[in-house]
């Protein structure tokens, strides 16, 4: 049976649909770490894997809640013999990036200038530059392993658009008495059980688009728990606030709820900002705590990216000179107009309006005429 041009043609794209997915499911993930940074090159290919497990088979479902896409496992070495392993996930956008940082920071690290933020422990380096988190390992370190690793960081691929903004609340966290690389950023309910919250995931409600930073703060009565529940709204944040006070008030909890914890809850609210101190029984210190949280709304005005016509500096000027040459025209015209009107009366109306020729009585006081006159005269008008 012979077949025409199109049906070929046609059982051709069949053919290639039917074997294109094969093909994508079995490559390989794009690579995004560069071959060679800072005298360091690459051993060997690198291994890309799509599944959270590969990074961390025991907190794999945390890394899905922060919005992992992609890893990166790759072994560097140096002329003079050291090793680097990177392990390098990758996230939906920098706060994915961000809350698998403060998870996987540990109290113990000391802060380093690299990426957008790093801590370091012994070999152990942890950073992380927008939606990529790096965990790098050295055999050996050098004074030059952090300048080494900062310029790593800058050949990372940044994500376009909003998705490389930082969560703004974190920012909210006070500075005074709060305890170093504490801040936990928690975005789902397994997050929120693994870092131990005073607060349940039942009320917290993640489904309502609430974020959660949480911070330890040393206070006059010991260790207290500063937690911060963002909601998209103030109307949802004052709801979750009533639910909260209703379930701290109530003796026994409901069956499909987890138990508040036994210490003390105190709970205020700050615009959208539920603020919740725990882990201290002093009301006084608790209310400090609670009250050096102000949410603050920022009003951003987006201006065009691109030249304006009623912006431009040389629009601006030829209108000033064409307001000057119209004001020109005006008072010629004004002129032109006072001057004719004159002429046209004088020629048909002389010697009636502007030349009169009587001359117009004023009124004189004639002090001349009085000048040589003797002073008993003056006297006289004095009396």
């Amino acid at each position: 049976m012979k077949l025409s041009r199109r049906t070929l043609i046609l059982l051709s794209w069949l053919a290639v649909l039917w074997v294109a997915p094969g093909f994508a499911a079995d490559s390989p993930a794009k690579t995004f770490l560069p071959q060679q940074f800072g005298g360091w090159r690459l051993a060997g290919p690198a291994t890309a894997s799509k599944d959270p497990a590969a990074a961390d088979s025991v907190n794999a479902a945390l890394l899905k809640e922060y919005g992992f896409t992609d890893l990166v496992l790759a072994n560097y070495t140096r002329d003079d013999g050291r090793k680097l392993t990177i392990k390098a996930a990758r996230f939906a956008d920098t706060s994915g990036a961000y809350g698998a940082f403060t998870y996987y920071k540990m109290p113990q690290m000391l802060n380093e200038k690299i990426g957008d933020l790093g801590t370091s422990l012994n070999e152990r380096v942890l950073f992380y530059r927008g939606d990529i988190l790096v965990d790098g390992l050295f055999d050996r370190l050098s004074v030059m392993s952090a300048a080494e690793l900062r310029e790593l960081a800058g050949l990372l691929p940044l994500p376009a658009g909003s998705n490389g903004n930082l969560p703004g609340l974190p920012a909210y966290l006070p500075r005074e008495s709060y305890v170093k690389n504490s801040a936990k950023y928690v975005v789902g309910p397994v997050g929120l059980e693994k870092i131990g919250a005073p607060l349940p995931s039942q009320l917290v409600d993640f489904s309502a688009g609430a974020e959660v930073v949480l911070g330890e703060f040393e206070t006059a009565a010991g260790r207290a728990t500063l937690m911060l529940i963002s909601y998209p709204t103030p109307q949802m944040a004052a709801d979750h606030l009533r639910r909260i006070d209703d379930a701290r008030q109530q003796k026994g909890q409901p069956p499909d709820s987890a138990p508040l914890t036994s210490t003390p809850i105190f709970d205020r609210r700050t615009g959208p900002i539920v603020v919740v101190v725990a882990g201290i029984s002093a009301q006084d210190e608790a209310n400090s705590l609670l009250n050096s949280v102000n949410y603050e709304a920022n009003v951003t005005w987006n201006q065009p990216a691109s030249p304006n016509k009623r912006d431009n500096i040389g629009n601006l000027v030829w209108n000033a000179l064409l307001l000057c040459a119209i004001l020109m025209g005006f008072s010629l015209i004004a002129g032109v107009a006072f001057g004719g009107v004159r002429i046209l009366v004088k020629r048909f109306l002389p010697a009636k309006i502007f030349d009169r020729p009587q001359d117009v009585d004023f009124i004189s006081l004639h002090l001349a005429d009085r000048a040589g006159e003797s002073p008993n005269s003056q006297s006289n008008y004095l009396n």
